[in-house]
């Protein structure tokens, strides 16, 4: 038995998110397309299709995935009627990165935008059921200035005609 096992595997970070989906091998082909992920690892159930769990790579996190299965409690946005959740993606290129993923099928949720925090922003949701949001980082900004920014965006979305 290896001695100089590490406590955190290699390629994980400390929290490492993962998701629930119905059809696994349709959601690991469109997070390809969507996100440029790269498959690490992929083990199926005894019938030889369904995903009991996969591992992407997606920059430089890893996302597991698994398929919806009622009888373990695993189940999809679509059988919850929504995700609870949501995915945060930083990129170098928010804009392309989005209409990528828009191209691969996902709805937008709300258009890349200029974020009051410091952030080009948008939110999609995949044909799977969650919502992802994705960005790129163009201001440092102080929280004080955050927190200024969002009280002005906050009043302007209270205003009647706006």
């Amino acid at each position: 038995m290896a001695t100089n096992v590490k406590p955190i595997p290699e390629g994980f970070h400390t929290l490492t998110p993962g998701i629930i989906v119905k059809d696994g091998a349709r959601a690991i082909d469109f997070y390809k397309k969507a996100f440029g992920a790269e498959e690490r690892f992929r083990m199926t159930g005894p019938d030889g299709k369904s995903i009991v769990h996969a591992e992407l790579r997606i920059g430089d996190s890893i996302l597991m995935l698994g398929e919806e299965n009622l009888a373990w409690g695993a189940r999809s946005p679509q059988s919850l009627s929504g995700t609870p959740c949501s995915l945060h993606l930083y990129v170098e290129d928010a804009d392309a990165a989005f209409k990528r993923a828009v191209d691969a099928g996902a709805h937008v949720k709300m258009p890349v935008e200029n974020a009051f925090w410091g952030d080009r922003y948008g939110k999609l949701v995949d044909p799977f059921g969650h919502e992802w949001s994705v960005a790129t980082h163009k201001e440092d900004l102080t929280p004080e200035e955050i927190s200024q920014r969002g009280q002005e965006w906050m009043a302007k979305m209270m205003k009647p005609g706006q």
